[in-house]
């Protein structure tokens, strides 16, 4: 059998809102409870289960490959939830979105603080493309 990546438990002082968030800007449905976890699953399987715990949460970092329509959508609904956006996991581009290996991703944080991120292209698959390091602005943004 071949190695594939099933689950990650994602902590939240409130699981269910950050179970939402994710779903929505990613045009995703949130599952039925599993015992104390509330499950989002991506499309290749992969389930994130969602925890609420009364905790101090490390930062996660968490990226999602999305098609070029995705991306779009999803940005849309980043910018109409006026949820802040960045080029860059540090924040130095911020309402600006990466255009790196000829594709394009955001990052943004979810209610727990977790970093997430979208792109259209895994990294590496294009090291030579003219885009790399190229960001742009993304009207409306904050």
């Amino acid at each position: 059998m071949s190695v594939e990546f099933n689950h990650t438990i994602v902590l939240s002082r409130d699981g269910e809102k950050s179970a939402h968030f994710l779903a929505e800007i990613l045009g995703l449905e949130v599952g039925a409870p599993t015992g104390v976890f509330l499950p989002v699953t991506t499309a290749n399987g992969v389930t994130l289960d969602f925890l609420t715990i009364d905790a101090d949460i490390p930062l996660q970092h968490y990226a999602f490959l999305v098609s070029e329509d995705e991306f779009d959508d999803a940005l849309d609904r980043l910018v109409k939830a006026r949820v802040p956006i960045q080029a860059d996991p540090h924040g130095n581009h911020p309402r600006r979105i990466n255009r790196n290996d000829g594709g394009r991703g955001v990052y943004f944080l979810d209610p727990a603080g977790h970093g997430l991120e979208i792109l259209t292209r895994p990294y590496g698959t294009d090291p030579a493309s003219e885009l790399n390091g190229v960001t742009e602005d993304v009207p409306g943004a904050v």
